[in-house]
């Protein structure tokens, strides 16, 4: 139903299902990680009126799991992506993840998703830095406006040896 993806990595597909509605995502050596994205495969919607919250986890000094909310996925935003590199020394918040015995080492950070309606996932705030910086509109808009004059340059270049033959023998 879901899968995981960091920079550098392979995809992750096997979800570990922990509870009817919850399912973690192992992130090994995860003090190298900086972002995360998280989607659905599009094999399982999520049942009308639900999505998912997404939690980031990794384990404080003293090995107890810290749970941070990313954000959230549902079937009309069936992708995001996440920035944890600022994450890992932060406060946890509340979670639906705190009374489930999940087995983990050390170094093993987790990325959980736990099915909720969609009504208490706006309700719901992420901690802060979690969003990935979106580009300012100028600087989008600008590289929008340069696309058609980019199709339009290359199309003009594969037509331009046609156009030399066709002057060559003419003139010739």
């Amino acid at each position: 139903m879901f899968g995981c993806l960091v920079a550098g990595r392979l995809v992750q597909t096997a979800a570990q299902q922990v509870a009817e509605d919850k399912f973690v995502f192992d992130l090994p050596d995860y003090e190298n990680i900086n972002h995360v994205v998280v989607f659905m495969l599009g094999t399982v919607p999520f049942p009308e009126g639900m999505g998912g919250s997404v939690y980031f986890s990794y384990p404080d000094s003293n090995g107890v799991p810290v749970w941070q909310l990313l954000g959230f996925v549902s079937n009309g935003k069936p992708s995001a992506i996440f920035k944890i590199s600022g994450l890992k020394s932060g406060e946890g918040s509340q979670h639906p993840f705190g009374a489930m015995n999940i087995l983990r080492t050390p170094s093993v950070a987790q990325i959980g998703i736990s099915v909720e309606l969609l009504g208490s996932l706006a309700q719901q705030t992420p901690v802060g830095n979690a969003a990935v910086s979106s580009v300012d509109s100028f600087t989008q808009g600008y590289h929008w406006d340069m696309v058609p004059a980019l199709q339009i340059h290359c199309s003009w270049m594969s037509f331009f040896p046609f156009f030399v033959a066709l002057v060559i023998v003419i003139i010739g």
